[in-house]
């Protein structure tokens, strides 16, 4: 018995010093107000690139004014959000940021928040039983000032803390570069063809040209400063003060001293070149989407720097772009284009098999992105041994090739596949200290020197799609310019189905443009070489999706399988990923409670066998 209280007692005291234990490390925790975030993107802390921000790139103090409102649930949730985010930059910038917290009550003081710049709106909040709902007015906002200049976040949502570190981030650095005139400057290399200043992300509609990408960038994305820049047929030096260029399908062939110009541009060191242009080349308003195969003379420049672009085609037969349309009885049937490739990152595949490298800066984190008409680069890593070579998007291994123009790349149904399948790069970064590739032999009429590497590491990312950055449906279905004085008239002609596409392209569930969109606002970071905004800018993008790496992803023959036999191929998807969830739900269950009970045991018997082995001391040599 005295040795059953001597055990008991020693195993109660065990469990209160790890008790105590415990409650003085949450407590300390709290005290110091520090928090452990263990998740994948930095969910409940500001990231390593926000922490650079206001750490090292802060040359002057900032203050930041909150207005808030408190009183529903879940605006008090956002406040405790905001509050603690507050304090992790406050935190990580050694003093160079403060911030107070105002909560407008009286009419002076919303008077106040309005003189600011914030704007009063409506919060509501409904009832568990849905038949009621709360309405309050009030603010919530920031004010942010760095010496002599002011920004302000008129509203924030309370519906959801996510991407609030971006925004916030951004208006930091956008602030910090207006007063310091530091913006990142990015050249636009002009030529007559496809070029961000298109109105052709969306189907035609109302007066006037739609939205551009240069024009949502700039909206939302300040702090990048576009710069065209006319080469002048290479007469002229591209600006050194350029951070990098970006070069877009042509219309027309580069010249050699064109080319020349961009090779002693990137010679400077510390620059990027960023070509979105391929084989393929198809003209505006032309419903008949038939695609021309010339490289315009962009590939004796990137050959140069091993990357061989391929006069051909490629198309997509794993995971083409397919719509749902219905024919004239009512029947559900698919509409595809093998010619533009919906690719997607793969958890678990295997680098060399990887279609969309989602760790490469330009495509951080996204999970899908459409390449319309690309295609086929080669790598050739003996051209610049001093340098890193990584393919960044491929096709599927079931993908084929045209060689022979025109290429006939409209949305139809009856589509059969020929030709070798393969897997074929269309995206590839060089990076490093580059050769040049025109410093041995300068073309005629080029007046300059070019180094015959580059003074610093350099990079290029050529992505082998022309219209990688527009809507290709839009483009092709929209009727061509009219002349201001018809223009007032409002739109009228182009192709209906094609703008109809062109909508499905767009808008969810597809949003492939949207997804252009990011892609295109990463790319400019792997321009400028900005990984600070990069880091904050995952916080745009939700928790990653569960993934089963073991389910394998249906296998479609467009040119054989009916809807009927791609819907059974998913259903079939569904019941292996159903059964894995229930072997996993079972397994998590179940598991814990045998290796604690098998714990259990394995103590039992052992102090049983302690025990067995205890020997007594004997009395009197008995």
């Amino acid at each position: 018995m005295e040795r059953k209280s001597r055990a008991a007692g020693l195993s109660g005291g065990l469990l209160l010093v790890i008790a105590a234990a415990i409650a003085l490390v949450n407590l300390i925790a709290y005290e110091l107000d520090r928090r452990v975030d263990v998740t994948k993107n930095e969910r409940f802390t500001i990231s390593k690139g926000s922490k650079n921000l206001v750490s090292a790139g802060l040359q002057e103090n900032l203050q930041i004014e909150l207005y808030v409102t408190r009183g529903l649930p879940k605006l008090d949730l956002f406040v405790e959000d905001l509050t603690n985010l507050m304090k992790e930059y406050e935190q990580a910038s050694n003093g160079k940021l403060t911030y107070v917290i105002h909560e407008p009550k009286s009419d002076e003081e919303r008077e106040n928040a309005k003189e600011a710049g914030l704007q009063m709106a409506p919060f509501g909040e409904g009832s568990e039983s849905g038949d009621q709902a709360t309405i309050t007015q009030g603010f919530m906002g920031m004010v942010l000032a760095y010496g002599v200049e002011k920004d302000v976040i008129p509203i924030l949502s309370p519906e959801s803390s996510q991407g609030l570190e971006f925004w916030i981030t951004n208006k930091i650095r956008n602030l910090r570069d207006k007063v310091h005139d530091s913006y990142p400057k990015i050249g636009l290399v002009k030529k007559e063809g496809i070029t961000v200043d298109e109105d052709n992300l969306g189907p035609a509609g109302g007066r006037g040209g739609g939205p551009t990408m240069k024009a949502i960038l700039g909206q939302h994305f300040p702090f990048y400063k576009f710069e065209d820049v006319d080469l002048e047929e290479g007469k002229k030096e591209i600006d050194a003060k350029l951070n990098g260029i970006i070069v877009m399908q042509a219309d027309k062939a580069w010249t050699d001293a064109e080319l020349a110009r961009m090779d002693q541009f990137l010679m400077r060191g510390e620059k990027s070149l960023l070509a979105i242009a391929g084989a393929v080349n198809m003209k505006a308003a032309d419903p008949a989407m038939k695609g021309e195969l010339d490289l315009r003379n962009l590939d004796k420049l990137m050959l140069g720097y091993g990357i061989e672009m391929k006069k051909e085609a490629v198309l997509e037969w794993g995971t083409p772009m397919r719509i749902p349309v219905q024919d004239q009885t009512g029947r559900a049937t698919w509409l595809f284009t093998p010619g533009v490739l919906a690719l997607e990152h793969f958890e678990g595949a295997e680098d060399k098999e990887q279609m969309l490298d989602n760790s490469f800066v330009g495509l951080f984190r996204m999970d899908q992105v459409a390449v319309p008409f690309p295609s086929t680069l080669v790598a050739k890593p003996e051209a610049q041994p001093e340098a890193k070579f990584k393919t960044v998007l491929r096709s599927s291994a079931n993908s084929t090739v045209e060689t022979e123009g025109p290429v006939d790349l409209s949305m139809k149904t009856d589509w059969k596949p020929k030709g070798e399948f393969a897997q074929r790069d269309i995206a590839i970064e060089v990076s490093g200290v580059l050769k040049s590739a025109f410093a041995e032999k300068k073309p005629e009429g080029f007046e300059g020197e070019i180094r015959a590497t580059s003074e610093k590491p350099s990079r290029v990312l050529v992505i082998a799609s022309g219209q990688f950055l527009a809507n290709p449906f839009a483009r092709a279905g929209n009727p061509p310019p009219m002349p201001p004085q018809m223009a007032m008239m409002g739109a009228f002609g182009g192709d209906p189905n094609l703008q109809a596409i062109a909508r499905f392209y767009a808008m969810p569930p597809a949003e492939y443009m949207s997804k252009a969109i990011l892609a295109f606002k990463n790319l400019l970071d792997w321009v400028t070489n900005d990984t600070d905004l990069m880091a904050a800018s995952a916080k745009l993008l939700g928790e990653p999706a569960l993934t089963y790496a073991d389910v394998a992803k249906p296998k479609f023959d467009l040119s054989k399988d009916d809807e009927k036999a791609i819907q059974k191929k998913l259903e079939e998807v569904r019941e292996q990923r159903k059964s894995l969830q229930s072997k996993v739900q079972w397994s998590l269950t179940l598991l814990p409670s045998l290796f604690f009970m098998l714990f259990g045991i394995l103590r039992w018997r052992s102090r049983e066998s302690s025990r067995a082995n205890v020997k007594l001391p004997t009395v009197g040599g008995a």
